[in-house]
């Protein structure tokens, strides 16, 4: 495949997935094209063109034409600059690495991923919250991510990639719609009765599995076994966690049990006074389980060998 085909199966695939139904994802690829159509020319010059077929800031090519033949590619969940050295010295050895695909975004996916956090209001909405609320407490949570990214020196990996020439893309929000759909799947149909439920249906799932046997497996961080399950929120996707402040209109919704990948100390602490349960799955392995998901669908459209590594395990899904 080429690389471009593999970066456009990945975005098609993520809109496909999206939590937000595909007309609400279209419409924001609208908006782009309306904001490049009145933009001065001199402002167009910074206007990142992707924006325009690509909803997703935090998925990206970071080095490449998009023409470059790929046979092989080194997956893993953080690919830095390590990552893209031990790429260039597989090839070395004899065991030819055409691209190396990241989770978490690096480079300019990394420098402005806090835009993708405006579609948790979209799926908050969809969970019963107004969406007025969503908006506004998603606001100052946005600006606050934005300001911390500021500071980072996001184009280490990708400078080594084109220093070594190696093709280097990522895929944050396409594997992350891809986990909370499936999770969101099969406690809906599922209808687990307790958190020791929720807990059993996640470790039949083999990334969690293999998370567990690493003692990185599923957790109950708020309620205990016994208590109820309720209605579920996968909390899985949207570039990393919302506001803090919307556990209680997510407990106004209706909503009992919040699993998702993590949750900071403060983001706990309010959970904890609206007695809201939370489990949390695991980072690292809920992101094995989107990019395994997202591998699948690629290896659909041609023959793609992976390497797997930092953090990733490969288990595929396919017959």
């Amino acid at each position: 495949m080429k690389l471009k085909k593999i970066y456009e199966t990945v975005v098609a695939k993520g809109i496909e997935a999206d939590p937000r139904n595909r007309k609400t994802v279209l419409k924001s690829l609208d908006k782009a094209k309306k904001k490049y159509r009145e933009m001065k020319k001199d402002e167009k010059e910074f206007f990142d063109m992707e924006t325009l077929s690509n909803p997703y800031a935090d998925t990206r090519i970071l080095h490449g034409t998009g023409e470059e033949e790929i046979r092989t590619a080194l997956v893993g969940i953080d690919m830095e600059g390590a990552e893209i050295l031990l790429a260039d010295r597989l090839s070395s050895r004899g065991k030819k690495i055409d691209l190396v695909i990241a989770h978490h975004p690096e480079g300019k996916a990394f420098a402005n991923f806090y835009e993708v956090m405006h579609m948790q209001a979209d799926i908050l909405n969809k969970f019963g919250v107004p969406i007025n609320i969503a908006e506004g407490l998603l606001e100052g949570r946005i600006k606050e991510v934005e300001r911390r990214l500021s500071p980072v020196n996001h184009a280490r990996a990708a400078d080594m990639a084109r220093l070594l020439d190696m093709p280097f893309m990522c895929m944050h929000t396409p594997a992350d719609n891809m986990v909370a759909g499936y999770l969101q799947k099969a406690f809906d149909g599922k209808a687990p009765d307790s958190l020791d439920d929720v807990l059993e249906i996640l470790n039949e799932i083999p990334e969690y599995r293999e998370a567990a046997k690493n003692n990185a497996g599923p957790k109950i961080l708020l309620g205990s076994k016994e208590r109820s399950a309720g209605k579920i929120f996968v909390d899985m996707t949207g570039g990393t966690e919302g506001a803090k402040e919307i556990f209680g209109s997510l407990v106004n919704s209706g909503v009992n049990t919040i699993v998702g990948m993590h949750l900071s100390e403060e983001h706990r602490k309010e959970a904890e006074k609206r007695h809201m349960n939370v489990v949390i799955a695991g980072h690292i392995s809920s992101d094995n389980l989107g990019v395994n998901l997202m591998l699948d669908e690629l290896q659909k459209k041609g023959k793609l060998n992976i390497v797997a590594c930092s953090g990733f395990r490969r288990f595929s899904r396919l017959k």
